[in-house]
C-alpha cells in the first residue's frame, strides 16, 4: 500500500514540473528585443551600396521587346545558308537611343562601362559624365545607334554592374536635350584659311611686304610655276597678299557677318582676336549641326562640342474640371462671326 501511495507521489511531482514554465528575468527579454530591432541605413560610402539597394528594389524585369524576324525560308534556302554560314538580317531598324546611367562617383566606372559598350559592337556618338548635386553620385548620359532589342540587351548589362545605380532608356521620352558647340571662324574668308592654319597659334596669313626685291620676286614665281607643273592634277592657286587696308575691310565684313548668323541661332560671340573669332553655341544636336554647316563657308580654323546632355520634363498635371469646362462651356454670341 505504501508503494501505491509513492507511485502516486511521484506521478503528481512529474505532472507539476511538466506544468512549471522556466522563469526569465527582464533583462534578458530586453537584450533580446534590442539585437531585433531595426537599424538605420548604411551610409553611401562604396559602390555595395548600389548592389544592396538594387537587391532591395529587385523585381522581374518585362520581357525584351519584340523583335521582326523574317519570312519563312523553304529547304533549299536553309541548305544554302547552313553551307555559307549566311544567317538572315533582322528586319528592325537602326536608330539612335539615349542612354542615362546613374553611377557611383568612384574610379574606373567609365571604363567599365564603355568596356561592355564596346563588347557588343556599339560605337558611342556621345557621351558626358559629370558629378551631381550628391557627391557620391555621377550621372552618364550615352548617345549611340542599334535596335531596340540589342540596347536592350545591353542596358541590362549595364545595370548589373556593381557600381552602376540604374541605366534609364530615354529614347521615347520627351525630354530637354542640349548640346554646347564652340567654334572658331576665320574673319578673313575661306581663301586665307590654309595659310591661317600654317600660321601658328596666331592663325596671321602672310601680307604683302613694302619692299621687295625683283629678282625674289622672279625666283619665287618660278619656284611655285615648277611645283605646280610637277602636280599632274594641278593646285589651287594661292590668294593673294593682303594689304592691311584689305586685310581691315575683310575682318569688319566677315566679322559682322559671323555677329548675325551666330545671333540668329541663340549664339554669341566670346571672343575676337585679331584674324578670328569664338562663337558660342548651345541647343539641339540637329540645330548644332546646321549652325555649323552654316559657319563653313567663312573657314572653321577649330571646333568642339560637349556632347548631348538628357533631362526629362515634368508632366503637368490637368484636372477634370479644366477639361470639362474646355468642352462644355458656354459660347458668347458677340464672338461669333455675322450671318
Amino acid at each position: 500500500m505504501s508503494s501505491i501511495v509513492a507511485t502516486a507521489g511521484r506521478v503528481r511531482l512529474a505532472a507539476a514540473a511538466r506544468t512549471l514554465k522556466p522563469r526569465c528575468f527582464s533583462s534578458s527579454l530586453r537584450r533580446q528585443e534590442g539585437e531585433n530591432a531595426p537599424k538605420p541605413p548604411k551610409p553611401i560610402d562604396d559602390s555595395t551600396s548600389a548592389l544592396d539597394y538594387k537587391r532591395t528594389l529587385r523585381q522581374r524585369p518585362p520581357p525584351l521587346p519584340s523583335m521582326d524576324l523574317p519570312r519563312s525560308r523553304s529547304a533549299e534556302e536553309a541548305v544554302t545558308n547552313i553551307l555559307y554560314n549566311t544567317p538572315p538580317p533582322s528586319l528592325q531598324p537602326f536608330k539612335k537611343h539615349v542612354l542615362n546611367c546613374l553611377v557611383q562617383n568612384e574610379p574606373g566606372v567609365l571604363s567599365r562601362v564603355s568596356g561592355i559598350l564596346a563588347g557588343r559592337g556599339f560605337n558611342i556618338d556621345s557621351l558626358v559624365v559629370c558629378r551631381t548635386e550628391i557627391r557620391d553620385l555621377s550621372r552618364m548620359c550615352i548617345v549611340l545607334r542599334g535596335q531596340d532589342g540589342v540596347v536592350e540587351q545591353a542596358r541590362r548589362q549595364l545595370e548589373d554592374l556593381v557600381p552602376v545605380w540604374a541605366v534609364l532608356d530615354y529614347t521615347d521620352t520627351h525630354c530637354i536635350q542640349r548640346e554646347l558647340l564652340l567654334a572658331k571662324v576665320s574673319i578673313l574668308g575661306p581663301e586665307y584659311v590654309e595659310e591661317q592654319l600654317l600660321g601658328g597659334p596666331t592663325h596671321e596669313p602672310r601680307r604683302s611686304p613694302h619692299h621687295v626685291d625683283p629678282k625674289l620676286e622672279r625666283e619665287a614665281a618660278l619656284a611655285q610655276h615648277f611645283e605646280h607643273s610637277a602636280d599632274p592634277e594641278g593646285a589651287a592657286p594661292s590668294p593673294p597678299p593682303l594689304t592691311p587696308s584689305q586685310a581691315l575691310r575683310l575682318k569688319s565684313d566677315n566679322l559682322q557677318a559671323v555677329q548675325v548668323l551666330s545671333a540668329q541661332f541663340g549664339g554669341r560671340i566670346v571672343d575676337v582676336s585679331e584674324h578670328s573669332v569664338i562663337v558660342e553655341m548651345c541647343g539641339k544636336t540637329k540645330r548644332v549641326e546646321a549652325f555649323l554647316a552654316l559657319l563653313k563657308p567663312f573657314g572653321v580654323l577649330e571646333s568642339a562640342r560637349t556632347g548631348l546632355m538628357v533631362m526629362p520634363r515634368t508632366p503637368i498635371k490637368h484636372t477634370e474640371e479644366a477639361d470639362d469646362a474646355d468642352e462644355g462651356g458656354d459660347v458668347d454670341a458677340s464672338l461669333l462671326p455675322p450671318g
